[in-house]
C-alpha cells in the first residue's frame, strides 16, 4: 500500500513539546503527538473504493497492510500521528480547551493536486480526551461512515469516509446518559478531508492570548487552503473571513435544502472550509417541522433545531470573528462580513426554496408562496423528502388535485380535512397558477426539481436497521444503503422500499428519534 505523504500541519505549525499521552492543558501549540491504541482483533467491515481512489491509494484495500494502517495497528512509515488542539463554544457557552479527544490524525497525502488529511476516529485516548477513553462504538461509527458519503453524493460540502473497521474490543457506553451503561462493539472510522481545522482551533489560541501561534495558524490556513488570497496582511485576513462566511452559508443552505439537521452546531464542530463535520446526533426531517432537533441533549432549548441552523452559523461566525480580531484590530470590517452573511441569506434561502418548487422565473409573489407552503406543511405531519419529490409530478394545467399527487407524504391522511384541506387546496391553486408563468415544460421542470430534491436520504431508522444487523454480524444492509445513497437523486426502482415514511415502530425508538452525543 502506497500513499503520497505530504505532511504540512504537523511540520509547519508548533507542536506540544510534552510527548506523554496524559490529559493536560496545552499552550503555544496547535497539536500534540500521540500514537493510536493497538486494537485487539481488528477486522475490515467496509471501504469506500471511490475515496481510496481519490487519495491515490495504491495496493489492495482488502490487504493486511491496509487494515493495519486504518485500524491504528501500524503507523505509516515516516509519519507521526497527532491530535489537534482546539476550544469551542458548546450550546452557547465557552467550554475552554476541547481538542481531538477521540480522533488521531495519521498523515496528509497529495493526489492529483488535492490535499487530503487522514484521521482515525475511535483509535484511542489523546491529551484532549478529558475523562473519556478516546474510543468509538460500532453504532456511531456506522452512522458517521454512511452519512459522510451520503452527504457527498447529495452534493453537500462534507468530510468523507474511507473505511470502517471493527476493533475487536468492547467499549462501555451510556447511550442515553440515563445511568444504564452497557458494553458495545468498538469500531474505528477513517475520516478524510482537505483539512480538519475548525473555528475552535483559532478560538483556543485567542482565548489564551497567544497571538503569535494564532497568526501562524491563520497564515498556514491561508497558504494551503486559500492561496488565491495572497500573502498574509490585514486585508487578506478580512478576505479570509469573508470566504469562510460564504462557504459556511453555502453549506447550511444545502442542509436546509435536503432537510438535514446537524444536532451539535458547536463552534468546535464548524469546519473552516465550510464542510459538514462531526456526525453525531444528526438526522433528516421526517415530518416537516422547523422546531425539530435529533439531539436529546438539546431537547429543552432546541438551540440547534432545523429552522435556526442558518442563524447558528452566523452566531458561530461571530465567535470566529472575535478570535481573528487580534490580527485585524478593527471590528468594523468583521461586522461588515457578518452583515453581508445576513443579507445574502435573505436572498439565497428563497432562491434555494424556489429551486425545490421548480420556480426559475422572477415573480413578486414567490415569497408569499414559500411562506404559505412552509406554514401549511407544519399543520400536519408531512414527510419533507417524499413531499418535495412527489411535487415534481404536479402539472401546471392538469385538473388533478395536488393533494392526490403528494398524498403519500402525509403520515395521517385523516388530518387533511377542514381548514387544513382548504389551506392545501388554496396553495396548490396558487402554485399551479405560478407554474403557468414558467418557461419550462412540465417535464423540464420535473427534471430540474429532481436534481435538488433527493428521493433517498439516510433516515435514522434506515441507519438503525443497518446497525442492528451489523451488531449481529450481518453487513449486507450496510453495503446496500452505502450503494443506494451514492445515487440519491436517481429513481432506482429496485430500491423503492426505501422511498417511504418513517415506520411507526421507529417513532420513539432510541437511535431513530432519540439520539445523544454518545459514541
Amino acid at each position: 500500500m502506497k500513499l503520497n505523504i505530504k505532511d504540512k500541519f504537523s511540520k509547519e505549525l508548533p507542536a506540544d513539546p510534552v510527548l506523554q499521552n496524559t490529559r493536560r492543558q496545552v499552550r503555544n501549540a496547535c497539536f500534540s503527538f500521540v500514537m493510536p491504541k493497538q486494537p485487539t482483533n481488528p477486522s475490515l467491515l467496509h471501504v469506500s473504493a471511490e475515496m481510496a481512489k481519490a487519495i491515490g491509494l495504491t495496493g489492495s484495500i482488502t490487504s493486511k497492510d491496509f487494515l493495519d494502517v486504518f485500524s491504528g495497528t501500524k503507523v505509516i512509515e515516516g509519519t507521526k500521528p497527532y491530535a489537534m488542539c482546539y476550544g469551542g463554544h458548546q450550546f452557547g457557552s465557552w467550554a475552554g480547551q476541547l481538542g481531538d479527544g477521540r480522533a488521531i490524525n495519521l498523515a496528509e497525502v497529495e493526489h492529483e493536486g488535492k490535499n487530503w488529511a487522514l484521521q482515525l476516529k475511535g483509535a484511542g485516548e489523546t491529551p484532549y480526551s478529558r475523562t473519556a477513553d478516546g474510543l468509538a462504538v460500532l453504532r456511531s461509527s456506522i452512522r458517521e461512515y454512511l452519512c459522510s458519503e451520503a452527504m457527498y453524493y447529495l452534493g453537500v460540502p462534507t468530510t468523507r469516509a474511507l473505511s470502517l473497521v471493527l476493533s475487536g474490543d468492547k467499549v462501555l457506553r451510556d447511550v442515553m446518559y440515563d445511568g444504564n451503561p452497557a458494553y458495545e462493539k468498538g469500531a474505528i472510522v477513517c475520516r478524510v478531508a482537505p483539512s480538519f481545522i475548525r473555528f475552535g482551533n483559532f478560538e483556543i489560541l485567542a482565548a489564551q492570548e497567544d497571538v503569535k501561534t494564532l497568526r501562524a495558524l491563520v497564515d498556514f490556513t491561508i497558504k494551503h487552503h486559500f492561496p488565491h488570497l495572497g500573502k498574509p496582511s490585514k486585508e487578506v485576513y478580512i478576505a479570509f473571513f469573508e470566504e469562510v462566511a460564504a462557504k459556511s452559508l453555502e453549506m447550511v443552505l444545502h442542509w436546509q435544502r435536503v432537510g438535514f439537521v446537524h444536532g451539535v452546531m458547536n463552534t468546535d464542530n464548524m469546519s473552516i472550509l465550510g464542510l459538514t463535520i462531526d456526525y453525531g446526533p444528526y438526522g433528516w426531517l421526517e415530518g416537516y417541522d422547523h422546531g425539530w432537533t435529533p439531539n436529546t441533549t438539546d431537547r429543552a432549548h432546541r438551540r440547534y433545531r432545523y429552522s435556526t441552523q442558518p442563524q447558528v452559523v452566523l452566531w458561530n461566525l461571530l465567535k470566529l470573528a472575535n478570535a481573528l480580531y487580534p490580527l485585524i484590530e478593527e471590528a468594523e470590517p468583521l461586522q461588515a462580513v457578518l452583515g453581508t452573511y445576513q443579507d445574502e441569506l435573505k436572498v439565497a434561502y428563497p432562491i434555494m426554496m424556489k429551486s425545490k418548487l421548480g420556480l426559475f422565473e422572477k415573480d413578486g409573489k414567490d415569497q408569499e408562496l414559500i411562506d404559505t407552503l412552509e406554514a401549511v406543511l407544519q399543520r400536519s405531519e408531512t414527510d419533507m423528502t417524499i413531499f418535495f419529490r412527489l411535487l415534481a409530478k404536479v402539472k401546471a394545467n392538469d385538473a388533478q388535485n395536488g393533494l392526490d399527487v403528494v398524498k403519500e407524504a402525509f403520515y395521517d391522511p385523516r388530518e387533511i380535512e377542514g381548514d387544513i384541506r382548504k389551506s392545501w387546496e388554496d396553495w396548490f391553486s396558487a402554485y399551479r397558477k405560478r407554474l403557468g408563468k414558467e418557461g419550462k415544460s412540465d417535464t423540464e421542470r420535473a427534471t430540474a426539481m429532481n436534481l435538488v430534491n433527493p428521493k433517498y436520504v439516510l433516515r435514522n431508522y434506515m441507519a438503525q436497521l443497518a446497525i442492528d444487523a451489523a451488531e449481529k454480524g450481518d453487513y449486507t444492509l450496510l453495503d446496500e444503503l452505502f450503494n443506494l445513497l451514492k445515487k440519491p437523486y436517481d429513481e432506482q426502482p429496485n430500491m423503492q422500499k426505501w422511498f417511504a415514511k418513517r415506520p411507526e415502530w421507529a417513532r420513539n425508538k432510541v437511535g431513530c428519534s432519540m439520539l445523544s452525543c454518545s459514541s
